[in-house]
C-alpha cells in the first residue's frame, strides 16, 4: 500500500508555516535624495509592494519603518533629502542610531543587516556632498560594520552608469559595491522600451554580502531574481540528495522506504519558502500525486513500480525488494528538480500558482518529475 498523499500534504503545510514564521527578519536602510526612485526600487525587488503610498510608521524625524504582515523583511525609509548640511547631518545619525540600537538588541530579528545608498544616474553626477556623507557614514559605522551598497538607480543608459559607477569606486569609499539598475521598463517613445536591468546583481551582491542565516528570508522576499532563488534551491535538494543517499546506504527495503519522506518533504519545504509563493495544501496534494503517486506508482510509499524504477540508470528493477543509497539520491533529485522547475514556471509567469493543481499543470509535473528521474540526476 501506498503512502497517505492527504495525510503528508497536511503535515507538508505545516512544516511551510512552521519554517516562514522562522525566518529572521531582514531589515535594510535605504537612502538618497528626493526623487531618486527608492519607492520604486524597493516595489521591484521585493513581494508585496511593500512601498504603497503612505505605508509605514515614522520611526525618526527622517525615517519610516515599512513592514507588511507575514513578509519577514523590514524597510528603514530616509525620507528623501536635498543638499542641505543641517539635514544631511541629521539623517546620518538616525541612520546611525538606528543601527547601534538594533545592534544593542542581540536579536538578529532587529539589527540592520545592510544599507542602500541611491543615487539617481539621469542627473549624469555625483554631488561632492553626497560623497562626503558616503564618507562620514562609513567612518561613523567603522565600529559596527554594516554593509553598504550604492544602487545607482534610474540607469537609463548603462554607458553613463558605468561611468559613474566607476567615478564612485575610485573615491575608494568603504562599500561593498556599486551597482546600476533600471528598476523597472522605461518607454522612452513609441519605438523603443529601456528594459529593467540590474536588479538581479542587486540580489546577488545582497546574496553574497548577508550571513547565511538570512539568505532564506532574501529570497522568500525578493521578486527580481529567478537564477538566486534556484541556486538557493538546488543547494536545498543537494542536501536532501545527501541525506537520502546516507540513509539508504545500508539498501532500504521497499517496505521501509516511507523513511525517505521527511528528508524529502523537508527539501520541498525549503524550495517552497524560498521562492515565497502563498502555497495551498490543494498545490501540494497536487505535487505529491503528480511525482510519488505518479500513475498510481507510489514512489514515496511502500511501493515502485518496476517500469519507473527502470527509468533510473543502474536502479535495475523492483525485484530485489529494496532502494539503494543511488536511486533513493536519484528519485529525491527527481523530486526537487521538478519541483524547481513547475515554480520557475510560475515565477515566469507562464501559469499561476493554482494552475499546478489544474489537469495541466500535474500532467506538466509529472512528466518533468519522469523526464528528471530518467535522466538520473
Amino acid at each position: 500500500m501506498g503512502v497517505d498523499v492527504e495525510k503528508v500534504a497536511g503535515e507538508a503545510i505545516d512544516l511551510i508555516g512552521e519554517k516562514i514564521r522562522n525566518l529572521n527578519k531582514l531589515n535594510i536602510i535605504v537612502a538618497g535624495k528626493t526623487g531618486v526612485g527608492k519607492s520604486t526600487l524597493i516595489n521591484s525587488v521585493f513581494r508585496d509592494n511593500l512601498a504603497e503610498t503612505g505605508m509605514g510608521k515614522p520611526v525618526t524625524t527622517h525615517m519610516r519603518k515599512i513592514t507588511k504582515k507575514d513578509v519577514p523583511l523590514a524597510i528603514y525609509d530616509t525620507r528623501g533629502f536635498e543638499l542641505g548640511k543641517e539635514v544631511q547631518s541629521q539623517v546620518r545619525q538616525e541612520v546611525i542610531d538606528t543601527i547601534n540600537k538594533g545592534l544593542s538588541s542581540h536579536d538578529i530579528n532587529e539589527a540592520i543587516h545592510c544599507i542602500w545608498y541611491c543615487i539617481n544616474t539621469a542627473s549624469n553626477r555625483v554631488e561632492p556632498e553626497e560623497i562626503e556623507w558616503l564618507k562620514e557614514l562609513s567612518e561613523a559605522n567603522k565600529v559596527t560594520k554594516v554593509p553598504i551598497i550604492v544602487v545607482l538607480t534610474q540607469s537609463f543608459s548603462k554607458k553613463n552608469a558605468a561611468a559613474l559607477r566607476n567615478m564612485i569606486l575610485n573615491e575608494n569609499l568603504d562599500i561593498v559595491q556599486v551597482v546600476p539598475v533600471l528598476a523597472s521598463d522605461y518607454d522612452i517613445d513609441d519605438d523603443y522600451v529601456a528594459k529593467a536591468y540590474g536588479l538581479d546583481v542587486l540580489i546577488q551582491v545582497m546574496g553574497e554580502t548577508l550571513p547565511d542565516e538570512l539568505i532564506d528570508t532574501l529570497q522568500n522576499v525578493q521578486i527580481a531574481s529567478l537564477a538566486e532563488k534556484k541556486r538557493r534551491a538546488h543547494a536545498a535538494v543537494a542536501t536532501a540528495i545527501a541525506s537520502a543517499t546516507a540513509e539508504a546506504a545500508v539498501p532500504i527495503p521497499l517496505a521501509d522506504s516511507t523513511m525517505l519522506i521527511p528528508t524529502q518533504m523537508a527539501m520541498l519545504t525549503t524550495i517552497t519558502v524560498i521562492f515565497g509563493f502563498d502555497v495551498n495544501k490543494t498545490i501540494v496534494r497536487a505535487v505529491l500525486s503528480s511525482t510519488i503517486g505518479a500513475g498510481g506508482a507510489t514512489i514515496l510509499g511502500k511501493t515502485i513500480a518496476s517500469n519507473l524504477l527502470k527509468m533510473i540508470p543502474g536502479a535495475g528493477s523492483a525485484a530485489g525488494g529494496v532502494i539503494s543509497a543511488s536511486t533513493a539520491g536519484v528519485i529525491t533529485a527527481a523530486l526537487g528538480e521538478a519541483y524547481i522547475a513547475i515554480l520557475s514556471m510560475v515565477f515566469n509567469g507562464e501559469m499561476s500558482i493554482d494552475d499546478i493543481a489544474s489537469k495541466k499543470g500535474k500532467e506538466k509535473l509529472t512528466s518533468l518529475y519522469k523526464d528528471f528521474l530518467k535522466r538520473g540526476k
